[in-house]
Formats: C-alpha cells, structure tokens, sequence
C-alpha cells in the first residue's frame, strides 16, 4: 500500500503534543510492514533546525481565492518514512505552531498544498490518505468535491485526536480559502451551526473515522462528552472506530534507556527502581528519609488535566508524608500554584517549570504514583509511559485511561497496573492516592501491581495492525 500521513506535526522534526507522536509511530509500525508510507507536515522554524540532509524536490503554487501563494518542497527519507515538508515563509517561518489569528487560512494552505505535493511529487494516488484533526480535515472534501482523478483510488482516513479543536470557519471561507462553490455549505456536509467546522468536513466525507481509544470513541457519541460532534458520529457511527494508541518501545524502554541511572527490567525492577527514586529524589532536593512513596506528574498544567485536584491531593499526601514531583507548563495561574506549593513544602514538592526531557525520564522511572485525574483525555500517552517504568499511574477512567489503566480494587492482584476514580472531584482523587498510599505500605501488593504494569503491552505493534486491518479493509 502506498500510504500519506498529512498532519500538522510530527516527531522526530516538530511536536506541541501527543498528535506528533501519533503520526511518527504509526507510520514507522507502517515501515516495518514494508508499507510506502509518507507523511506531509509544514516546514516550520523548529522543522527547519531539525532537517539533516533534505533534499530540495521543487517548486508547487497554491490558488486560494484571490490569494496565490507558492511552496518549496523539501524530501528527507528517516526510519523508512518518506519526509515531505511544505515551505511558505509567509504562513509558517513563526515562532509558534499554533495560536495566530490566522490559523484557518494557514491550514487551508497547507491542506491545498498538501493535495499539489501529492499530484505533483507522486507517481500514483496513495491508497490511502490518513488525515488528522482540523488542520486537514478539508482535504478529502477538495479531493472529492473537484472530482480530481489522480485520487480516484485513494481511500480516506480521519483521525480525531482532540475534538475541542473543530476547525471553525465563517461559512464564507469556503470560496475565501478553498475556492469552493457555496452549495457545499447548504448541503450541510461542512456547517456546524452558522460555521464551517473543517473537523466535520473531515468526518462526513472520509471513509472511516477513528479516534485514539475505544472508550473515547464511545464517549463522543454522546451528547456529554462530544464537544457537540455526536450528532454527526452518529450518523457515521458503523464507519467510526477507536483504537489503542501506543507509545515508542524505542525511546521508551528502561532496559537501554541513557537518560536514567539505573536501566533495569522485569528481573530486576525493585533494586534498580529504588536506585533511580534516590538518584531523583537527591537531586529535586526531596527529603527521601525512611523511603516515603513519590507522586509525580508529567504534563501539561491546563484545566483539563485536572491541576485543581492535583493540587488539593497534595496537601494530603504531604500531611501524610509523601513527596511529590511535578514537571510541566501552561496556564500561568497553575505554574504560579506549583511554585507556592514548592515553596510551602520546600523537601517535599519539587517544581519543574517547563520541559526537560532528560527529567521526564527520570521522574517515570524513580517515581512510586503517576498522577493523571483529567476532566477529559482522548488517550493519554503518560500512563503508559509510566507503566512501561514501573510506576503505577493514578487516573480518572475517561477516555483512553479507562482502556489502558485496569484499576485495583483488592480484587484484581494478578491482573491490575495502576489506580482509577470515576468523579471528577478533590475528594475522589485524595481517598485513591490514599488507597495507592495503604497498598505501598504492603509490599506484596505493591510488587506485584509494579510487575503487572511492567509487563503491559503499549506498543504501537498492536495497535499499528488494528489500522492495518482498517486500511486493507477499505482498499478492497
């Protein structure tokens, strides 16, 4: 199969967050099935810094309305995928990826251009064209709508990563942007109230849609927890699928991983862990007297990561003895509540303000509770992440931390990895860090659930022949 990823993001060149990751390890699992699969991204200035030995392929011009715009074209090949990276200073030599005032007449281009690359840089149509949330939602609508005969074969799949990103347009940028007649807009296919949200074009005119979890999935089809899309699913509901992200086995894996002290496996977790804890601990400047248990969080600081919850577990886990390490950045109010309660628990809270990748693995690998009670999560990378290091993650059961995170219940000891709640509340996060607490002072129980969560299987392998199935299926 010939297959195009056309994204926003992806690893290893650019990432804001879990899509670049999504998109660089299914296609790499797509390479080690010996599938052509390319992916198309934006050649942004962090892209640029990134690229080794690109080659320059040529020149493509863009029509959008009264607008015309043109795009060097850059190739790199890199794990067994195929790099195309669309340039225009005008639209992305920026600081950022997102947030201008522009970013739908942005995308618009890069969807247009991403259609001009393939017609021009491919010798065939791909069989299938794997598109990703908002940016690109509109490229199956263009391909379809114009009935362009280079794509007569090809096959469209829609990911949804996070649907609060709906790609809201006013209803005349059809013909502003993408040089579309009105009608389209009357028909219904692309209007989301009085808007064109290019996120449901995406849905309504590909062949299948997937999303990051089955439990998401089932979650989108209601009216609770849809962002307003579960009309539309509804009525794509036979052709709308969730699958299992993984997460890359090759950067994350604590048998070779340089980043941590100690590297170890399912034969000698407790020493090694036990090493790294010290290790990190001594250099956070957390009191480790007497080998009190450690809850970490890796994240993004947002509302919907739950921070507020966050923030009152730790009083309690503090007052019990407990330390806590928390790395990430976001909103300011947040960030300034994790230095107050740095500063309020001086030995016993460390505070991270920002990234640091070396960090992050330490923290996964030394920590006891990964703490993850968020609002709403679509999948979830970081509670795998720490299950693959033996540290047990605490989580809210929504979306994909329902499907990757079997809660213990003092029921399940041979087949439990982590914690889990159902309330979005102070109360239902603190009783479960307090269960967590109780089972770290029994070492049996402990031992065995660390053992299970080693032993989880998230690796992209699974979850990349799930999408093989689906491409095959829709190729027939």
């Amino acid at each position: 199969m010939k297959i195009a990823m056309i994204a926003s993001e992806s690893c290893p060149y650019v990432k804001t967050g879990g899509l670049a990751d999504v998109v660089y390890a299914l296609s790499k699992e797509m390479a080690t099935l010996n599938e052509d699969v390319s992916i198309i991204i934006p050649l942004y200035n962090q892209t640029r810094k990134k690229i080794n030995d690109a080659k320059y392929l040529g020149d493509i011009n863009v029509s959008m309305s009264w607008r015309r715009e043109s795009s060097a074209i850059l190739y790199e090949k890199k794990d067994g995928i195929n790099y195309y990276f669309i340039e225009n200073r005008h639209y992305f030599e920026r600081d950022n990826v997102y947030g201008y005032d522009d970013d739908g007449e942005r995308f618009a281009f890069f969807a247009l251009a991403a259609i001009e690359l393939m017609k021009n840089f491919f010798s065939i149509g791909p069989d299938i064209i794997h598109i990703h949330d908002w940016q690109t939602g509109m490229i199956p609508c263009l391909i379809k709508e114009n009935r362009d005969t280079f794509f007569s074969n090809s096959k469209f799949v829609m990911t949804i990563h996070n649907p609060a990103f709906q790609g809201i347009l006013s209803r005349f940028s059809l013909g502003d942007l993408y040089n579309l007649p009105d009608y389209i807009y009357e028909t219904g296919r692309v209007r989301f109230g009085d808007h064109v949200s290019t996120l449901k074009a995406g849905i309504d005119y590909s062949d299948k849609i997937t999303t990051v979890s089955p439990n998401h999935r089932n979650e989108l089809l209601t009216n609770e927890g849809s962002m307003g899309l579960n009309n539309v699913l509804i009525y794509r509901e036979f052709d709308f699928v969730g699958i299992l992200n993984g997460i890359d086995y090759g950067e994350f894996n604590p048998e070779n991983d340089d980043k941590i002290l100690e590297k170890f496996g399912v034969e000698n977790y407790q020493i090694a862990k036990k090493k790294n804890k010290i290790e990190l601990c001594k250099s956070l400047g957390l009191d480790n007297t007497n080998n009190p248990p450690l809850f970490s969080l890796v994240s993004r600081v947002t509302w919907q990561k739950g921070m507020t919850l966050v923030f009152s577990a730790i009083h309690e886990i503090v007052k019990r003895g407990g330390n806590v390490a928390l790395l990430g950045s976001g909103e300011y109010e947040y960030e300034m509540e994790m230095n107050n309660l740095h500063n309020m628990y001086p030995n016993k809270v460390a505070v991270y303000i920002g990234y640091n990748d070396e960090l992050a693995h330490k923290i996964y690998s030394g920590s006891d509770f990964f703490l993850m009670p968020s609002l709403f999560e679509p999948c979830g990378l970081g509670q795998m992440i720490a299950q693959r290091y033996g540290t047990l993650p605490i989580v809210r059961r929504v979306g994909g931390l329902k499907d990757s995170v079997i809660n213990y219940n003092s029921n399940n000891l041979e087949t439990a990895n982590g914690f889990g709640f159902d309330e979005f509340s102070e109360g239902a996060l603190i009783s479960t860090c307090h269960y967590a607490y109780d089972n770290y002072d029994i070492p049996y129980n402990m031992n065995r659930l660390v053992l299970n969560a080693l032993k989880t299987d998230n690796s992209w392998k699974k979850s990349g022949m799930e999408y093989h199935r689906l491409y095959k299926q829709i190729i027939k």
